[in-house]
């Protein structure tokens, strides 16, 4: 669980201690270990939450949920190992208008969109490569300037699949020796590599959740991820730009400066629980540095670059912005 509150400075806590209950008192949200002899574990001023993840068998009690819903706290629900199951959203977490530019954006506007998302990704991926010494990168170039060219979604998820392809190969020259990536695998992850990509990709998709059901818009209808039922298309859209420079990065750190061994997972590649402790603690970590944001050119953290991210989506839907600027770093 994330923090005593000396530590607190952000609006999201995480709460992966099995049997604890989490509850309401005295205008703070407390955590208390409910199975042990532990007592209070932990409290949070009220006001300044917005997100609570919880793992596993975490319970809560009726008048926390009221309290939630009064102050727009959104829950997000995962399985102890992380995989995400559902979420809780406030009542007041909604607004006509912008749901309804959302549903009235044309084809040609989804596909301006996304092709936007997908161009940024290509290039998030070719800095990452660039960062960690990796060259010859300039076919992923090329197919991101494509990706700013095509007419159709099927077009830019062709683009975005070689570049996927392409990236995704040279993978491995970033990642230090004793752990290799040989190809992206996934349900279930073959390697320790993929486990932590799918782990992270999982916890980006509920920032980025969060993000969007904060500003109102619908997680469930994408631009560029096609409608399935129970599938937040829009959170998998806007992920696509955060995943190399912000998830592939994150998973690289753990393994190049040995925070997360070989030892640490389970036969089926899951971390192991005290390993899965330190995951979440060093996400945390990660979402809360700062860096130079590339085109606003102030400081933020990547936590509040995700949420910027949506509140521009939301303007581009809207029409208060001509275009969606995504997150984009060339070096």
């Amino acid at each position: 669980m994330k923090a005593t509150e000396g530590m607190f400075d952000e609006s999201v806590v995480y709460v992966t201690q099995q049997g604890t209950q989490v509850g309401t008192e005295g205008g703070r949200i407390t955590v208390w270990d409910v199975d042990g002899d532990e007592g209070e574990l932990a409290s949070f001023p009220t006001e300044k939450l917005d997100t609570i993840n919880v793992f596993g068998g975490v319970n809560f009690s009726t008048p926390f949920v009221a309290e939630a819903n009064r102050h727009g706290i959104i829950l997000n629900y995962f399985t102890q190992n992380g995989k995400y199951r559902g979420s809780f959203v406030p009542e007041k977490n909604t607004i006509a208008e912008v749901r309804r530019a959302q549903y009235d954006l044309d084809t040609s506007a989804e596909v301006d969109i996304a092709a936007s998302m997908i161009a940024a990704k290509i290039r998030n991926s070719r800095t990452l490569l660039s960062r960690k010494g990796v060259y010859g990168t300039d076919v992923l170039k090329d197919l991101g300037l494509k990706a700013t060219t095509v007419a159709t979604k099927d077009d830019l998820r062709g683009v975005e699949g070689e570049a996927s392809e392409r990236y995704f190969s040279r993978l491995d020259e970033t990642i230090t020796d004793g752990w290799t990536f040989e190809k992206r695998t996934k349900r279930p992850p073959e390697d320790h590599i993929n486990s932590l990509l799918s782990l992270t990709y999982v916890f980006m998709k509920n920032e980025v959740l969060s993000a969007l059901r904060q500003f109102n818009l619908d997680p469930f209808l994408g631009v560029l991820h096609a409608d399935r039922h129970g599938r937040p298309s829009l959170a998998l859209d806007l992920q696509e730009e955060f995943r190399p420079i912000f998830c592939d990065a994150f998973v690289t750190r753990l393994v190049n400066r040995g925070v997360i061994t070989h030892d640490e997972f389970t036969k089926d590649n899951h971390l192991a629980d005290e390993a899965f402790k330190t995951y979440c603690s060093k996400f945390d970590d990660f979402m809360q540095e700062e860096f130079t944001h590339p085109y606003f050119e102030y400081t933020v953290t990547r936590r509040k670059a995700v949420r910027q991210q949506a509140i521009l989506l939301r303007k581009a839907i809207t029409g208060e912005l001509d275009e969606y600027h995504a997150l984009t770093f060339s070096k």
